[in-house]
């Protein structure tokens, strides 16, 4: 009869939370009915600034004339960046940590660690930086695009088996704007067909897979310290792995062949080819200044993130990007979430951002689809290309290489930056709230 009572009382309960849930956004819907959007002339939600992006202080400061005032301003001669890769292995659990000239220059060298190079084929997500793809083609391999889950925004991992071949060498997932690949399909996948596996964690810095940090999953997982990032030098990158071979072989390419340094200047090469992609002194002591306060601005980030979903969530049209079941913690470098115009009466994505503007709250629509840029197109038309992998299959890869889902994704995006979400949660209360007001006068905004 007890357990009868209490299952009563947890519905009872169940079913008024939910009702008040529903009757929190009703009020705060009709609550926006009332008020008129700025772009129509009303008043606007925010007039302040979000957080300013990078945050810095005497730490970084101090850093900068450290390196200024010994001397040794490259990575041969000081001791700067052996530290940040010292520590940035103990932030990430990583057994090695190769610190470069930006994101672009870890994946360049991880490729070519991997010996990635012409008549290869790389799988790639449509929906990234170019850089995913440029550095695929410098090793005059050719990007292979497998379609976007347009409800996680990452590369649809039930897709990408099918678009391997013989010749295919590597799997280049990408966790974009800090939301986590599913990390699980993938390296199934990839033992199953003995593929190594890139991470690309440019915009993943702290994120994490079950508990592991993005990056650390795959054979190897690279970052961008770039203006934009989470955690910033400027410009700056890193290889993380557990690999001994990769870590050596990653060195070599990024140090123009040289192993790491030995006691004097040696000109002793290692068997491969190579660039120099080398961190400066100068990114490396000021990306330690910027390590003090990464880990209190990604517990904010989170933190705001999710409630924001939780919000956005309460409005029909707004689709928040979803997280995968083994996405653990999102590094939320972006928040992304999907806008449906039939839920705001037919109001174009383009009017919808340009009405957030309005109100305070910056705004973009991301990534245009990558597969279809004719610069790649045209670069695998030219006389190398055509040498290598005949006229025939550079004449399929666009039919090969279309991703319907991704083309869709980018005409419904909507991003915010990683700045937005480094205030009090009230700023996440304010973009709901911009947004309730678009959606209940958005028949008025768009004939305006």
């Amino acid at each position: 009869m007890s357990e009868q009572l209490n299952r009563r009382r947890f519905l009872s309960t169940a079913a008024a939370a939910g009702v008040g849930i529903s009757l929190a956004g009703s009020v705060r819907q009709a609550a926006a009915a009332g008020e008129k959007p700025a772009l129509l002339g009303g008043k606007r939600v925010r007039t302040q600034s979000f957080p300013s992006w990078p945050v810095q202080d005497k730490r970084e400061e101090q850093a900068l004339l450290d390196v200024l005032h010994s001397g040794d301003w490259y990575r041969g001669g000081g001791k700067y960046v052996d530290a940040f890769e010292k520590a940035y292995c103990e932030l990430t659990g990583s057994k090695h940590c190769v610190a470069t000239a930006n994101g672009t220059s870890s994946l360049f060298a991880s490729l070519g660690a991997l010996g990635v190079g012409p008549g290869d084929e790389v799988i790639v997500p449509p929906y990234t930086f170019v850089a995913t793809v440029n550095v695929v083609m410098l090793h005059f391999a050719m990007p292979i695009f497998v379609d976007t889950d347009p409800e996680t925004f990452q590369i649809d991992p039930r897709k990408i088996e099918a678009a391997i071949t013989d010749r295919t060498v590597a799997i280049v997932p990408v966790h974009i704007g800090g939301y986590a690949a599913d990390m699980d399909a993938i390296m199934d996948i990839a033992r199953k067909r003995k593929l190594p596996v890139v991470e690309d964690a440019c915009q993943a810095h702290l994120g994490e897979w079950r508990g592991k940090k993005l990056g650390t999953v795959g054979d190897t997982g690279c970052f961008s310290f770039q203006a934009s990032k989470n955690l910033n030098s400027g410009e700056g990158g890193a290889i993380l792995t557990q690999n001994d071979d990769l870590a050596a072989g990653c060195y070599a390419f990024h140090n123009n062949s040289r192993a790491p340094k030995i006691a004097g200047y040696h000109f002793n090469y290692l068997n491969t080819r190579a660039s120099n992609l080398r961190m400066t002194e100068f990114q490396g002591n000021l990306l330690l200044a910027q390590m003090t306060r990464v880990e209190e601005q990604s517990d904010r980030r989170r933190d705001n993130g999710d409630y924001l979903s939780t919000l956005l969530a309460e409005i029909p049209g707004i689709a928040p990007a979803k997280k995968y079941g083994g996405c653990t913690r999102s590094a939320y470098h972006l928040y992304m979430f999907r806008y449906h115009p039939e839920q705001f009466a037919g109001l174009s994505r383009g009017k919808f951002i340009q009405a957030l503007g309005a109100e305070g709250i910056p705004a973009s629509g991301g990534y245009s689809p990558l597969n279809t840029e004719s610069f790649i197109l045209e670069t695998l038309k030219g006389r190398g290309y055509q040498r290598v992998y005949g006229e025939k299959a550079v004449a399929q890869w666009p039919e090969r290489t279309r991703c319907p889902e991704n083309d869709k994704l980018c005409e419904e995006a909507v991003w915010f930056t990683q700045n937005m979400l480094l205030g009090p949660r009230s700023d996440m209360d304010q973009i709901a709230e911009a947004i309730r007001k678009i959606r209940a006068h958005a028949g008025e905004l768009a004939k305006a």
